[in-house]
């Protein structure tokens, strides 16, 4: 079994994602403490943060008083509610929650069955759940409950799987309800600094996003719109103001997210891991489709951007691990564009990467991912960004010639 905590500020939006896969018939409740089951049996979120709220104090000193966690059995583990239930509550119980107010919900929209906990860290007289060695005490609680219960160990699974979405199925219709379902935790959950890095993390989930601005009376706007992705990455179905997809999908929560987000990074801890795995399968694998396999083994999903000639002019690394996706020229210039164009330039062995030999490092199994955004075409129009890459395409894609310096004259020219 695999645990993954996650500390934030936004309770509603905790408790509004859990609901959301209930409404959705992927999800239901099996448990809370402290908060109001209503009569017919029918949450909400609105309600249940109300209940949260009555026992904290109206001042608090932490920023990040909520606390969201999901625990993933094996696949093979065959758990009813009730069990699922009762695991929920003995986690929380030794991780020192058991006196706060949470939630348990059952999330069925994956591949395996996984339940959510949501809780608050701050107590009814101020004072904090302690969190020190919490990963530590995690790990020991996770390793005593696989025996309570029976389980699969979950050595060597990667933390990245553990937050694993859906992608949208522009097939299966209401893309409104499947896009909000993907970008609200997408945003909240991983770092990106970058319009560019925030589309290919979207790219993954079979999202599509685009800025649009222009004057309207002689007033000047801008905006986001989304749209769904089909398996070969054109855009399906209509596209979405962010507008109707609520303010955490606007621009100004989007460039909030990245402002607070190159601050977290600055620090470098995150980065530094995610630039050594990088070299790494870089030294170890030479061919495209290898390095690719090398890092979704490690949580890591290689996002390339080309031109219509085939020549790589954009990377993103997605770290599902430490949730923070970075343009490779952030890392360094082994990782840039133009490194990674020279060492896959004569790659005679490339793969078709729309159909990877491995599933993506998000995508649950059955599901392609885009992870090769194409040039922008210009007479395509908006949110045409993604083409899909033919088969027969030239391998080995001439490099643009560089023009030549034109030889400057001094001194008086006659």
């Amino acid at each position: 079994m695999v645990a993954k905590i996650n500390h934030g500020s936004n309770l509603y939006g905790a408790l509004a994602y859990n609901q959301q896969k209930v409404d959705g018939d992927k999800g239901k409740v099996l448990g809370c403490n402290l908060v109001l089951e209503p009569a017919d049996g029918k949450f909400n979120a609105y309600s249940c943060a109300e209940d949260f709220e009555r026992f904290m104090p109206s001042h608090i000193r932490t920023k990040k008083p909520v606390v969201h966690i999901s625990l993933n059995p094996h696949p093979d583990d065959k758990l009813t509610d009730a069990q699922l239930a009762d695991l929920g509550r003995r986690y929380l119980e030794r991780l020192g929650y058991d006196s706060q107010p949470y939630m348990i919900f059952k999330h069925e929209d994956i591949d395996r069955r996984h339940i959510h906990l949501v809780t608050t860290r701050v107590r009814t007289d101020g004072s904090l759940v302690p969190d020190k060695f919490e990963k530590e005490r995690s790990t020991r609680i996770v390793a005593q409950l696989e025996k309570d219960f029976s389980l699969i160990p979950a050595k060597g699974k990667k933390q990245g799987e553990a937050w694993r979405l859906t992608p949208v199925d522009a097939a299966a219709g209401n893309l409104k309800k499947q896009i909000s379902g993907v970008i609200k935790p997408l945003s909240e959950m991983y770092r990106f600094q970058s319009f560019a890095e925030y589309r290919a993390l979207l790219s993954l989930y079979n999202i599509g996003i685009e800025k649009i601005e222009g004057n309207n009376k002689g007033n000047r706007y801008e905006g986001l719109v989304y749209s769904a992705l089909d398996a070969d990455g054109k855009r399906a179905g209509k596209p979405l103001k962010s507008s109707l997809l609520g303010k955490t999908a606007g621009i100004a929560a989007l460039d909030k997210r990245m402002k607070e987000s190159g601050e977290m990074i600055k620090s470098g801890k995150a980065v530094a891991g995610t630039r050594a795995t990088i070299a790494e399968a870089l030294q170890n694998a030479r061919t495209e489709n290898r390095v690719r396999e090398a890092l979704q083994k490690k949580g890591i999903d290689l996002v390339l951007r080309r031109n219509d000639t085939g020549r790589i002019y954009g990377t993103t690394f997605i770290d599902h691990n430490s949730r923070t996706v970075i343009n490779g020229s952030r890392l360094g210039k082994e990782f840039s564009a133009n490194a990674l164009n020279g060492r896959f330039a004569n790659d005679t062995h490339r793969e078709d990467l729309h159909a990877p030999a491995r599933k993506p490092a998000t995508a649950p199994a059955g599901k392609k991912s885009v992870t090769e955004l194409p040039d922008m075409i210009a007479a395509g129009g908006l949110l045409s960004v993604f083409t899909p890459e033919f088969e027969g395409q030239n391998e080995n894609p001439p490099v643009p010639r560089r023009r030549k310096k034109k030889k400057r004259r001094y001194g008086r020219q006659m």
